[in-house]
């Protein structure tokens, strides 16, 4: 690499934690509001997602004017060359509209499509989660490290389901089955922050389909810098063409196979 994409990170901290402060404070008034869904009546999107996405864009067409974003709600494209940001203004916004702590705001800064800075920040608690490719990965300023689980069952897994109830259905029948073969499942509605928790230790693998590019731009970079073993959207056919995959290096193997023989590439 021939920059050095650390001040990106500090870039993206401030817009990150400028959005994350509004999107708490707004919570009660952004859900009494309507509530509007997307591809289906499950997926939904509050005030506060629109509202927080325009304060990342406009945020960074002051301190990074000139660079193209990408966003859940408002779209873009991601440039051929160069560098794009992209945003997702609340992820975990079902939990945010029920009152569930488990949400963030995820901004991370690509170059040819590539994560280079990624910055997760929690409102309620006010975690801020950091990598930078080449540099680590870090917790509130904390060197984070994978875990280190060995056997497969005993290991602990996140997952999340799709939206669409056909392709639930499946992929309910694949995690049962994977169930009988390691420690326990969980699944706690966040992608990003189910990524940083691969990161942290806290879970020794995750895996889901169906993830946009925000969902996972910043956490894939900071699982990975971590040392987690990272497969993304399109890297991996054998386990779906739009399959995220993240696992502590000596149970990444065995995992996998694991999944593809309990169907989960064909969910």
């Amino acid at each position: 690499m021939s920059f050095d994409p650390r001040p990106l990170v500090d870039v993206a901290v401030t817009v990150a934690q400028e959005a994350a402060d509004l999107v708490r404070r707004t919570r009660h008034a952004a859900v009494a509001a309507q509530v509007d869904t997307k591809s289906t009546a499950t997926d939904v999107v509050t005030e506060a997602d629109r509202a927080s996405e325009q304060l990342v864009r406009d945020r960074l067409a002051v301190m990074r004017p000139g660079e193209p974003v990408i966003g859940e709600e408002e779209g873009g494209s991601a440039a051929v060359e160069g560098l794009t940001w992209v945003v997702d203004p609340i992820d975990g916004t079902v939990n945010y509209l029920y009152g569930l702590p488990h949400y963030a705001v995820s901004i991370a800064a690509q170059l040819d499509g590539v994560s280079v800075a990624g910055v997760v920040v929690e409102p309620v608690s006010g975690r801020v989660w950091t990598a930078a490719r080449g540099h680590g990965s870090y917790l509130d300023g904390t060197r984070l490290g994978v875990s280190a689980a060995t056997r497969l069952d005993l290991s602990l897994v996140g997952y999340g389901f799709a939206y669409r109830p056909e392709r639930r259905q499946r992929q309910a029948t694949t995690w049962a089955a994977l169930s009988t073969r390691v420690r326990d499942i969980r699944r706690a509605g966040a992608a990003s922050l189910d990524l940083c928790a691969v990161a942290a230790g806290w879970l020794d693998a995750y895996a889901e389909h169906a993830l946009g590019r925000w969902d996972w731009a910043a956490g894939a970079l900071v699982a990975s810098e971590a040392g987690a073993v990272v497969h993304l959207p399109g890297e991996d056919p054998e386990l779906g063409e739009d399959a995220t995959f993240a696992a502590t290096p000596a149970i990444a193997t065995e995992l996998r196979a694991a999944l593809v023989e309990c169907g989960f590439g064909l969910v």
